[in-house]
């Protein structure tokens, strides 16, 4: 059925109300409903479960690839995380409230400024069930409505996901509407949400680059740009060369699917000689393949000749860009022709080198002798994530409770007049 820009108006409406309704909840009230949710999932595992296997069946079905069958898959496993992930964020602190800077003005008044929630946050993403039950509890959290937007091959476990939320949220006093799926699975649904500016405070696409740069592009919403991962990783002059490569296979292979994963490797020409034969070595032994400039096929003839398109690509895939370079500058202006802005990874033992590494390279997250995969809100400490900003507004990097909130400057005087 064909859903009207009418329909998703309305529930822009009700989630405007909803987050209205949110904003003064104390950190008790939207802890208890996290809570209640999470027990509910649980409670309600069966009727879950039985959900997501259709959509399961379908996109086998279809033909859909191994790899996204299984993030579209729910088990009793998956289902108790998601329901631990509830708990844990309502066990973090709860940012609304905080006071960033005050000061009292020589007339006496006083002044500050104070974190206070985006309001309504729509968030497009792709078939990953567990993002539907993340993304709604960091917004309520945050004393954000949620409008969700997943896509149409996980549309019966995402009904009946938000269905389970928004009875628990209920049930504990809160805004049913305060979690709500956007009416619709077809990509008209999406635009109506894209042009929703005023009812929809900010969206937050979450996915491939193509859905990325369509919600950038087309929509009038504002919108935080997250995920797109062209990682790199290079290997001074300097480098620990046992460590540069248990770092390049880590960034690489841990995860291949991921936006922290390397996609190319940068080499500094004095240890070039020295490090290609054993990292080549050690990344054919873990099934990757290699696409290699000339002074790479040199060492590797086996290696794919590296086109434009390589230097440019996020593979998410067991495949890795591999490039010799003369100097660290040189390494940089690769970086900054062809990164996405992500993470960057430098291997080095001079401090001079990481210092000028961190102040020329223009990426949300560097990391110095460390694998890039640390590049994760729960491996910093954050809790969890609504997603990693690439962006240079508001948020860059992981964001986590803090970057699902604006601010308000509050004056409070005794008659004062200008």
């Amino acid at each position: 059925m064909q859903v009207s820009a009418e329909d998703v108006r309305t529930s822009a409406v009700r989630a405007k109300r909803a987050a209205a309704a949110l904003a003064p909840l104390s950190r008790a009230a939207k802890d208890a409903a996290l809570l209640g949710m999470a027990d509910a999932l649980l409670a309600r595992a069966d009727e879950l479960l039985a959900a997501n296997a259709e959509d399961v069946a379908a996109a086998q079905a279809a033909g859909t690839a191994a790899a996204m069958v299984d993030r579209l898959t729910l088990t009793e496993a998956r289902l108790a995380g998601m329901a631990d992930g509830l708990r844990q964020v309502a066990g973090l602190e709860d940012p609304v409230g905080e006071v960033l800077r005050g000061r009292v003005l020589p007339n006496g008044m006083e002044l500050r400024q104070v974190r206070v929630p985006l309001g309504v946050v729509g968030i497009i993403y792709e078939a990953r069930p567990n993002v539907t039950v993340d993304a709604a509890g960091l917004c309520l959290k945050s004393g954000n409505a949620a409008l969700l937007r997943g896509s149409a091959s996980a549309v019966r476990s995402n009904t009946a996901l938000v269905g389970v939320l928004r009875d628990a949220a209920e049930a504990a006093g809160l805004p049913a509407d305060a979690v709500q799926l956007v009416p619709g699975v077809d990509h008209e649904s999406v635009k109506h949400l894209m042009r929703l500016r005023g009812l929809v405070d900010v969206l937050i696409p979450r996915g491939g680059a193509g859905l990325i740069r369509a919600v950038v592009e087309e929509s009038t919403v504002p919108v935080i740009e997250t995920g797109v991962g062209n990682c790199h990783v290079y290997v001074d002059a300097t480098a620990d060369l046992d460590m540069a490569v248990a770092i390049a296979i880590n960034s690489k292979t841990q995860r291949v699917s991921v936006c922290n994963s390397a996609e190319t490797l940068l080499v500094h020409a004095d240890v070039a000689d020295e490090f290609l034969p054993r990292v080549l070595a050690a990344l054919t032994e873990a099934g990757v393949t290699v696409h290699g400039d000339d002074a790479v096929r040199a060492v590797a003839p086996g290696a794919l000749a590296a086109t434009e398109d390589d230097w440019a690509a996020e593979y998410l895939s067991l495949d890795l860009a591999v490039r010799v370079v003369p100097s660290l500058d040189a390494a940089v202006e690769h970086i900054r022709a062809y990164s996405s802005g992500h993470t960057e990874a430098i291997v080095t033992r001079s401090l001079a080198a990481s210092r000028r590494f961190i102040a020329t390279c223009d990426s949300a997250a560097i990391m110095v002798n460390a694998s890039t995969r640390f590049t994760d809100g729960e491996r910093f400490g954050m809790g969890a994530e609504i997603g990693i900003s690439t962006q240079k507004l508001h948020a860059r990097g992981p964001m986590g409770l803090p970057e699902l909130t604006s601010t308000t400057w509050v004056g409070i005087g005794d008659g004062h007049v200008v």
